[in-house]
C-alpha cells in the first residue's frame, strides 16, 4: 500500500450528474463497471494467487479473499470506487502467525494444515474486532500513527517481501526470519535451478521494462495491457516449453537439475473441497493463547490501518470528489474478513494498486469492486486448469516487483525531502523491523518520535491534548488558536475540534498555529489532507501563523519549529528626570530589562531653545507584564506627567533573553 502525496490536487469533476452505487447506478454503468471489473480482475488474479503463496496459505485462499470482499464489501461500505482483496502488506503478518503456530512449508503437511486453521481462525476474531472498531467510530485510528513510521512499515514489508520471494525466483525455497534469508540469499543463487530462474527473470524484466515501454506506445488497446497479465501470457508458455507438468530431470552446464509440477500453482479442481474453517481451539489451548491474542490486535490494528489509509488515497483521486464513510469502511471490511476467514480466506483491506487501476479503467461505482469478484469466481470454478499452468516463478517475480515499490529509493528520497529527522524515523522502523519483528518495530518508531519531540522542545502536557482557544469571526467562520504543540500525539482531538466547528457546523475554519513551538510533519500532512476535505463540502480551511517558524525542509509538509516568540516593546519619552521612576516601575511589574537613552523633542508648538531634553526609555515584555505597565502608566502620578507612550508587537529569537 503506497499513497500519493496528501497536497495533490483533485481533479475536476467530469461533467454530469455524480454516478451513485446504488441499484440504479448498477444499471445505468453497468458497462463502464464491467469493463473495469474484468481488467483489474486480470491484475488481481495473479497477486491473489502469489500473495496467499507468499503468507503459506493455499493459492486459492487469495481468491476466496477477493471474491468475498468484492461480494460483501460493495453491498456494505459506500466506498465507490476501491478494490478490496488480500495485499503484499500483510505478507509478513499472516506469514508470522502461519510460523508460530509450526508452519513448515511444505515439510509437515499435517503441521501447516493445523497452522492454516489457527491462522483463520486468528482473521477471524481480527475481523470481529474490526467490526467493533466500524461500529465504535475508531476509524480515526489511522490518524494516530506518525507519517514516517507508517511508510517505515510498509518499505519494511516490501524488503522482507523481496527478501522472502527471491530465492523462489531462482527456483529455491526461502524459510526463517528475513535477515536469515539474506545471508543464504548467495548460496541459493550459485544453486539456482536454470529453468525456473529464466521464467522468473524474463518476468521481472516484463514487470520492470513495461511501464516504461507502454509509455511511449501510441494510444491503443495495447497501452492498456497490464504488466501482470503480459508475465502470465510469457510465463505460462515458457513453463509449457520447459514441460513443468511432468516430474523429470535436464542436463545444464554439466549439472542435472529437477523440475515438474511443484513449480506450478496448485489449484484444487472442486472450490468447495478447498473450503476449511477456522480451529478456534487457539484462542483455548495454553500453548497458543497468548501467541493467538497477539496477531489478532496485529491483523486487526495493520489491516485497518492500512485499509483506511487506502481508502483516503483513492478518495483523493476519485474524479467524482466523493467521501468515503471510514467508519463504515472499516465495518464492511471487518464483517467480510469474518466471512472470508470463515470459508478459510486471507485477510484482506482496501488495495491500493488495483483501486487505482480501477479507476484508471474507467469505474464509476462499487459495483465495479463487485464484477471483478464475480470474474475471480468464474475463472477458478471453470478453468482451474489453465491456473495450475502459471510458474510459481512468476507470481514470485509479481512479488519482488510490488515489494520494490514499497521500498523503493524514491520513497527514501520523498521522506527526505520532508526532512532529515523524518528520514531518521523511516529508517529507524525499517531496521527495528527487520531485526525484531513489525509490532516492536512500529512500537520504536513512534518512540523514536517521540525522542525526537522532547528534544525540539514540545510541551509535555500538550504531547497528547492540544490547547485551543475558539473565536467567532463572523456568522460562518471561526478560528482556532493552537498553542503548545501540534503533533501526530494530539491530532485525533484537534482534527475533532477542526471537523465539528467546520464541516458539522458548515463553518469555514482558520486554524491559527503561531503559539505552537512546534508543528511536526504528521499534522502538516493531515491538515493538507483535511483541507481537501473542507474544498469538497464547499468550505475553506485556511492554516496561518507559521511566519515564525522554520520549516526543517523546503517541502510543503516539512515540520515547523518556532524560532521567534511574540513579545511587546513598550516605548515611553518623557522628562529625563522620570526615568527613575521608569526603572521602579518596569522592575516592579516584571521586566528584565530597559534601554534608556537621552533624546531631544517637541510637540505641535514651536519649544524655546530648539526643543525639549528628553528621555527615550524602552523595554520588551510579555503581554501580560505589558498589560500591568500601561496600568501603572495610567495612574495619577504618571497621568500629569507629558509623556508619549507606544506599545508594538516584536518577534524576539530566545524567550530566556527577557
Amino acid at each position: 500500500m503506497t499513497s500519493p502525496p496528501p497536497a495533490e490536487p483533485r481533479p475536476s469533476p467530469p461533467a454530469g450528474p455524480v454516478p451513485r452505487g446504488d441499484a440504479r447506478g448498477f444499471v445505468q454503468h453497468l458497462r463502464s463497471d464491467a469493463i473495469s471489473g474484468f481488467l483489474v480482475f486480470l491484475i488481481a488474479l495473479p497477486l491473489c494467487l502469489g500473495i496467499a503463496l507468499a503468507s503459506g496459505f493455499p493459492p486459492i485462499a487469495g481468491v476466496f479473499t477477493a471474491i468475498v470482499g468484492a461480494i460483501v464489501t460493495s453491498l456494505v461500505s459506500n466506498s465507490e470506487l476501491t478494490i478490496k482483496g488480500p495485499a503484499a502488506g500483510l505478507i509478513v503478518i499472516v506469514l508470522g502467525a502461519m510460523q508460530a503456530f509450526g508452519y513448515t512449508g511444505g515439510a509437515d503437511p499435517g503441521a501447516d494444515l493445523a497452522a492454516y486453521r489457527m491462522a483463520i481462525a486468528v482473521g477471524c476474531a481480527a475481523g470481529c474486532l474490526q467490526v467493533a472498531f466500524g461500529l465504535l467510530r475508531a476509524g480515526a485510528l489511522s490518524e494516530f500513527f506518525p507519517t514516517a513510521v507508517v511508510h517505515g512499515m510498509l518499505a519494511a514489508i516490501g524488503f522482507i517481501i523481496c527478501i522472502k520471494q527471491l530465492p523462489v525466483v531462482f527456483g529455491q525455497k526461502a524459510q526463517g526470519e528475513p535477515l536469515e534469508v539474506l545471508r543464504e540469499l548467495p548460496e541459493k543463487i550459485l544453486h539456482l535451478n536454470p529453468a525456473i530462474t529464466l521464467i522468473g527473470l524474463v518476468s521481472l524484466a516484463i514487470l520492470f521494462g513495461w511501464p516504461a515501454i507502454r509509455g511511449r506506445l501510441r494510444p491503443g488497446w495495447l497501452r492498456y495491457v497490464p504488466a501482470q497479465l503480459l508475465v502470465l501470457a510469457v510465463a505460462v508458455p515458457m513453463g509449457a516449453w520447459f514441460d513443468l507438468s511432468h516430474d523429470h530431470y535436464y542436463q545444464f552446464a554439466g549439472h542435472e537439475y529437477a523440475i515438474g509440477e511443484s513449480f506450478l500453482v496448485t489449484v484444487p479442481r472442486n472450490l468447495a473441497a478447498a473450503i476449511q474453517t477456522p480451529d478456534f481451539t487457539v484462542f483455548s489451548a495454553p500453548a497458543t493463547r497468548l501467541e493467538g491474542l497477539k496477531w489478532v490486535i496485529l491483523f486487526a490494528l495493520v489491516g485497518s490501518v492500512e485499509s483506511l489509509l487506502s481508502a483516503k488515497a483513492i478518495d483523493l483521486l476519485d474524479p467524482w470528489k466523493r467521501k468515503t464513510d471510514m467508519n463504515r469502511d472499516l465495518l464492511a471490511v471487518g464483517i467480510a474478513n469474518v466471512a472470508a476467514a470463515s470459508i478459510g480466506g486471507l485477510p484482506m483491506i482496501s488495495e491500493i494498486v488495483r483501486s487505482k487501476a480501477n479507476i484508471d479503467n474507467g469505474a464509476r461505482t462499487r459495483f465495479a469492486d463487485l464484477w471483478h469478484g464475480l470474474f475471480l469466481l468464474a475463472a477458478v470454478a471453470l478453468a482451474p486448469g489453465l491456473i495450475h499452468r502459471i510458474p510459481l516463478s512468476a507470481l514470485a517475480a509479481m512479488l519482488v516487483y510490488t515489494g520494490f515499490r514499497l521500498a523503493s529509493p524514491r520513497e527514501f528520497i520523498n521522506v527526505f525531502k520532508i526532512g532529515s529527522e523524518q528520514l531518521l524515523i523511516f529508517v529507524a522502523t525499517i531496521v527495528a523491523i527487520l531485526a525484531t519483528d513489525l509490532l516492536v518495530g512500529v512500537g520504536i518508531g513512534v518512540l523514536l518520535k517521540f525522542v525526537i519531540h522532547v528534544i525540539n522542545g514540545v510541551p509535555l502536557a500538550s504531547m497528547f491534548k492540544p490547547f485551543l482557544d475558539v473565536t467567532t469571526i463572523d456568522d460562518q467562520t471561526v478560528r482556532i488558536d493552537a498553542s503548545g504543540s501540534a503533533v501526530f500525539s494530539n491530532w485525533i482531538p484537534f482534527r475533532r475540534q477542526i471537523e465539528q466547528l467546520g464541516l458539522v457546523q458548515n463553518n469555514n475554519v482558520i486554524v491559527n498555529l503561531e503559539g505552537t513551538s512546534l508543528v511536526d510533519s504528521s499534522v502538516m500532512e493531515k491538515l493538507h489532507e483535511l483541507a481537501l476535505d473542507f474544498e469538497q463540502a464547499g468550505l475553506r480551511l485556511e492554516i496561518v501563523g507559521l511566519d515564525a517558524h522554520r520549516q526543517a525542509s523546503a517541502h510543503p509538509l516539512a515540520a515547523r519549529h518556532r524560532v521567534t516568540v511574540q513579545m511587546r516593546r513598550i516605548t515611553v519619552v518623557g522628562p529625563e528626570a522620570l526615568e527613575g521612576d521608569l526603572v521602579t516601575l518596569v522592575r516592579e511589574c516584571g521586566a528584565s530589562g530597559y534601554t534608556a537613552v537621552p533624546c531631544h523633542g517637541g510637540g505641535r508648538r514651536p519649544e524655546p531653545g530648539g526643543g525639549r531634553a528628553l528621555s527615550r526609555f524602552e523595554t520588551i515584555v510579555t503581554a501580560d507584564v505589558a498589560a500591568a505597565i500601561l496600568r501603572a502608566l495610567r495612574e495619577p502620578c504618571y497621568a500629569q506627567e507629558r509623556l508619549t507612550v507606544w506599545i508594538e508587537p516584536v518577534d524576539v529569537m530566545r524567550l530566556e533573553q527577557f
